[in-house]
Formats: structure tokens, C-alpha cells, sequence
């Protein structure tokens, strides 16, 4: 149970540094062929892209990020909770 434990650590934290990286990266005029935006995009649009279909339009702010962080650290303390349970 350990494993998993670190596991799901592990995995937001990923999720919640890939997803902070393109919210930096929006900012920065970088060709979008180059290897890490590509990474990046890769990672987090399977997340963002179904909040952003769900979330109405703001006058051009997305506010998908946001939303997304937020999901993540819900999910990864429910998932922790019942790790923890099952030990």
C-alpha cells in the first residue's frame, strides 16, 4: 500500500507541475514544435481540454487550470483517504 500511496503523490505532483509549466508557458512566445511544449501539451490537454469544452468562456480567460489544480488535489486526497482505509 506504500507504493501506491507514493504513487498517487508522485503523479499529482507531476500533474500539478505539467499543468503550472503550460499556464507559464502560454505566457512565452515559444514555437509550439519545440520538444518540452510538446511534452507538455501531451500531458495536460487530456485534462484541460474536457474542462475547457465544460467551463463557459470568461472574455478570453481560461480558467481551466485553475479548475484542473483544484480537481487534482480533491481527487489525490479522496484517493489517499481510501489508500489509507484499506491498510
Amino acid at each position: 500500500m506504500r507504493i501506491l500511496f507514493t504513487f498517487v503523490n508522485i503523479l499529482a505532483q507531476v500533474l500539478n507541475i505539467a499543468i503550472l509549466a503550460r499556464v507559464l508557458l502560454s505566457w512565452i512566445p515559444l514555437d509550439r514544435d519545440n520538444a518540452f511544449v510538446r511534452i507538455v501539451h501531451e500531458i495536460t490537454e487530456p485534462i484541460l481540454g474536457p474542462i475547457r469544452r465544460v467551463l463557459p468562456p470568461l472574455g478570453g480567460l481560461d480558467l481551466s487550470p485553475i479548475v484542473a489544480l483544484i480537481l487534482i488535489q480533491v481527487l489525490q486526497r479522496v484517493l489517499l483517504t481510501v489508500i489509507a482505509g484499506l491498510a
